[in-house]
């Protein structure tokens, strides 16, 4: 038990010093684009508040393109990765055109999407443009995808892009499921349908309030259901006809180094970026509006980049509220941003604390 102990905070150390090292360097190595906000279904956990008729018009590819071009010299050893979201992207046509300037560029891209439009015709579009990885959104069986994505369709259409993606070799892909109270009971069973429809990396994470979800309590997981949740998790890791992850939203405490590869870092503004449909830049795209650090329109990205972020990279001022006296406060740095509000007295919810709650 002892020789355990130290050999954690032993890997905990040294994961530290790689952190801290990733802090110091903040080099961008993911990118974000939300090129529009709007979309072709009605989510209601929506971070973005996203619909069919957005406020925000699309933004110009060229508009983003300029932006990122300083990093184009820079980008042949180690190439940014732009990762198109939105609301829905496939809602652009001309979207095989920004992914083929991307990577006449040396910029590898892929999208983010909830598989409505995601047709065949679409993919080899795509693909001859140079897509290099995809994520889709599957939140359980018909009646539980379809309720939280606020359209009947919805599950049969996003199972279609599913099989459309897991038949093409030359891509990396992952399915991603919003855990809720309505599908955490058939977690079991949409992990063996998953693995009949030959998807290899299933990504798992919780619904965080924020957008549409502020206020639908409804929406998340009691203590003990997370603590079901990890331990699913840590059970199907072990499962090696399929990769299952927790996502990198929270610290976990004693799961740590068990849900996912590597340990808890909150890479937002550190390695991670965003540029928000309006040119707003930012980190991860559902980070709180009050933390965006100038916009494309008015200043130069790069500069940005470089010289602001410092909420993000030094985050001694979270040790507030529940983090104030937490003993894991060293390694989990008081967790991820897109948990704090603009007042910043406070996480909005610390998951590890409520499995520990729980537990204890």
């Amino acid at each position: 038990m002892i020789q355990k102990l130290m050999k954690d905070r032993f890997k905990h150390f040294i994961f530290n010093l790689f952190r801290n090292n990733e802090i110091q360097l903040h080099q961008l190595k993911y990118l974000f684009w939300e090129c529009t906000r709007r979309c072709n279904i009605n989510c209601i956990h929506c971070g973005s508040d996203c619909s069919a008729n957005a406020e925000n018009q699309d933004m110009p590819f060229d508009d983003f393109l300029n932006a990122i071009l300083p990093y184009e010299n820079e980008n042949k050893k180690e190439p940014i990765v732009i990762a198109i979201t939105g609301g829905e992207p496939s809602l652009r046509e001309d979207l095989p055109d920004c992914g083929r300037k991307l990577r006449e560029h040396g910029f590898l891209w892929g999208i983010v999407t909830n598989g409505y439009n995601y047709t065949g015709n679409l993919h080899s579009k795509l693909m001859a443009a140079g897509l290099g990885s995809i994520t889709i959104s599957l939140d359980g069986f018909e009646s539980s995808h379809n309720w939280l994505r606020g359209t009947p369709q919805g599950f049969n259409r996003a199972v279609k892009a599913i099989d459309i993606v897991a038949a093409t070799n030359r891509l990396t892909y992952d399915i991603v499921t919003c855990v809720n109270q309505k599908n955490i009971g058939e977690l079991e069973e949409l992990k063996e349908f998953l693995i009949k429809h030959n998807v290899k990396a299933w990504r798992l994470f919780t619904i965080f309030p924020i957008g549409r979800a502020a206020n639908s309590p409804d929406l998340h997981l009691s203590p003990e259901q997370l603590k079901w949740l990890m331990d699913f998790i840590v059970r199907s890791r072990a499962d090696t006809r399929i990769s299952v992850y927790f996502s990198c939203e929270a610290y976990t405490g004693d799961y740590e180094g068990k849900v996912r590869d590597g340990y808890f870092f909150c890479h937002a503004g550190v390695n991670i970026g965003s540029v928000l449909v309006d040119g707003s830049i930012s980190a991860c795209p559902n980070i709180n509006r009050h933390f965006i650090q100038e916009n494309i329109y008015k200043d130069n990205f790069k500069d940005v980049w470089d010289n602001r972020f410092e909420v993000m990279r030094n985050r001694t001022w979270t040790r507030t509220g529940v983090c104030k006296k937490c003993r894991d406060f060293k390694n989990c740095k008081g967790g991820a941003m897109h948990m704090w509000n603009e007042k910043q007295d406070g996480i909005m919810r610390c998951l590890h604390k409520e499995i520990q709650n729980y537990l204890y």
